[in-house]
């Protein structure tokens, strides 16, 4: 039987406390007997996505029936990322280290995240691109030099970006207060939890797909679904669809209430669930909206010919 594989990514300096972390949780990895991989993302190139749509456009066009072979992104053999995400899309889990940059995840791991889009798991699968659902787990690990108020998107924006990999996050840490490189290292608190970490995704692994649950702090977050902290008052979607509430995350819906001991909840509905990004089918739907915003877009472009030129001849001047 073939050894499962964890990859650590980080996003974060060589030695820093996201790395020393993620270490810390793939030691306990390869002490169960898994094979482990590092990437920090400092080591490699990777182009910014330019906001072409080349990969978008393709998914559309192949939806439609108009295309039939996905090229991939346009920077494929420009840099490392096709080599990278390939790595982790032949994988079983991942481990993600992050630093905290003014409240969210590094402008480095952003630059990864926004590639990825390129490589979503679901629609590579659909067409053939990708032979086999990894079906991976994740840990996400979060770092910053002060507490969770300094800290309040970085896990959630990190989370966010797991759907385009159908990564099912199993577990999720703040490792906070530690202001400079090698920080955590006075607090072994925090590098047991990595280690715990690392267990816990080699739990979920080994665990058939459909048994898979959450593994971290049951009290972590408001939403039941991600664990989440965020949640926001709810709006109509495209379709029609509207929560009094929804988690920012996983898109979960339902509202907030008070239990018996006045701790407010996140209570889903009971279609909550209808847009859960975890579920290749709802995103579907996202591509759905994607395609159809795109088909009037089109249908429409003799209505902002002139206003587009408007705009175009508008100038000023730069630094």
């Amino acid at each position: 039987m073939e050894k499962k594989r964890v990859v650590g990514l980080v996003a974060g300096r060589h030695n820093g406390n996201s790395e020393i972390l993620v270490k810390e949780a793939l030691m306990a990895c390869e002490e169960a007997g898994l094979d482990c991989i590092l990437i920090n993302l400092f080591d490699y190139n990777i182009i910014p996505c330019s906001g072409c749509e080349g990969c978008t456009m393709q998914m559309g066009a192949i939806a439609t029936g108009q295309q039939k072979e996905y090229k991939g992104c346009i920077y494929k053999d420009k840099d490392d990322m096709d080599k990278i995400i390939n790595t982790i899309q032949t994988s079983d889990g991942i481990i993600i280290g992050c630093p905290t940059y003014d409240l969210g995840p590094s402008a480095l791991y952003l630059l990864y995240a926004h590639r990825a889009l390129a490589y979503e798991v679901s629609f590579r699968l659909e067409i053939g691109d990708l032979k086999k659902n990894p079906n991976l787990v994740g840990g996400l690990i979060a770092v910053g030099g002060s507490c969770h108020d300094w800290q309040t998107l970085t896990l959630e924006a990190m989370g966010a970006t797991m759907f385009t990999q159908s990564v099912i996050v199993v577990d999720q840490m703040m490792a906070t207060r530690n202001g400079r490189p090698g920080n955590v290292l006075l607090r072994p608190e925090q590098l047991e939890r990595a280690h715990k970490m690392g267990e816990n995704v080699v739990e979920a692994a080994s665990t058939p797909v459909e048994e898979r649950k959450w593994l971290g702090d049951p009290d972590q977050g408001l939403c039941p679904n991600c664990h989440s902290g965020l949640i926001f008052r709810g709006e109509e979607h495209w379709d029609g669809l509207k929560y009094p509430f929804e988690c920012a995350v996983c898109g979960a819906g339902g509202d907030l209430v008070r239990d018996e001991n006045g701790e407010v909840r996140f209570v889903l509905a009971e279609n909550g669930l209808a847009r859960d990004r975890n579920v290749n089918e709802s995103r579907a739907l996202h591509l759905k909206e994607i395609v159809e915003t795109r088909i009037d877009f089109m249908k429409r472009q003799g209505e902002i010919q002139e206003l587009k030129q408007h705009y175009k001849d508008v100038t000023f001047p730069a630094i």
